[in-house]
C-alpha cells in the first residue's frame, strides 16, 4: 500500500511507513530509510510531523553534537572493553572526531509514535565497524541527543 503524505511524501506500508531518502551527513550524500511509525490508515500525529520538520530544519546544526555523542560513546565502550590501553582492530584509537566518520554509516531515521515521550522524538540507526551485530542507535528529544547505544535504542 502506498500513500502520498503532505509532509513525509510518498510512503509504502511495510509494518510501518517507509521510504528511501537522500540526506547529507558531513558533506557526504547518503541513501537511508525514513521509517515512520503508524497504522495502515496512514494517519500520523501532529507531533510526528513537528518532530520530523524540526529535525530536518536543524539537521546541519545537529550533526556536530551527534558526532561528538558517537565519539563519546565509542570511547566509553572502548574503555569498558579494555581496548583503550591496548590495540584492537575493532576499536582503533581515534585522535579526531572526524576519524569516527570512516567507522559509521547512517542507515535510517525513525519517527516514532509521538505519545511515548514528551517532546519531539527522533531516532537514528547506524551501521558501525566496531559492533557489526548490534550497530549504533541514537535518540534525540527536542533536537538534543538523549541516548546513544545499540541500534535497538532507535527502534
Amino acid at each position: 500500500m502506498t500513500i502520498n503524505d503532505p509532509i513525509f511524501g510518498e510512503l509504502e506500508y511495510e509494518y510501518g511507513w517507509v521510504k528511501n531518502i537522500t540526506i547529507c551527513l558531513f558533506g557526504k550524500e547518503t541513501q537511508i530509510i525514513l521509517m515512520i511509525d503508524g497504522e495502515e490508515d496512514g494517519n500520523f500525529d501532529e507531533n510526528q510531523y513537528a518532530a520530523y520538520q524540526s529535525f530536518i530544519k536543524n539537521w546541519d546544526n545537529l550533526q556536530p553534537s551527534i558526532l561528538q555523542s558517537i565519539v563519546d560513546y565509542y570511547k566509553q565502550k572502548q574503555h569498558e572493553l579494555g581496548y583503550d590501553s591496548r590495540l584492537n582492530e575493532h576499536y582503533p584509537l581515534i585522535k579526531t572526531a572526524n576519524r569516527i566518520l570512516d567507522m559509521i554509516t547512517l542507515d535510517g531515521i525513525v519517527v516514532p509514535y509521538a505519545d511515548i515521550f514528551e517532546g519531539r522524538d527522533i531516532r537514528m540507526t547506524f551501521h558501525c565497524t566496531w559492533d557489526m551485530e548490534n550497530g549504533l542507535g541514537i535518540r534525540l528529544l527536542n533536537e538534543k541527543v538523549v541516548e546513544v547505544g545499540y541500534q535497538d535504542v532507535a527502534i
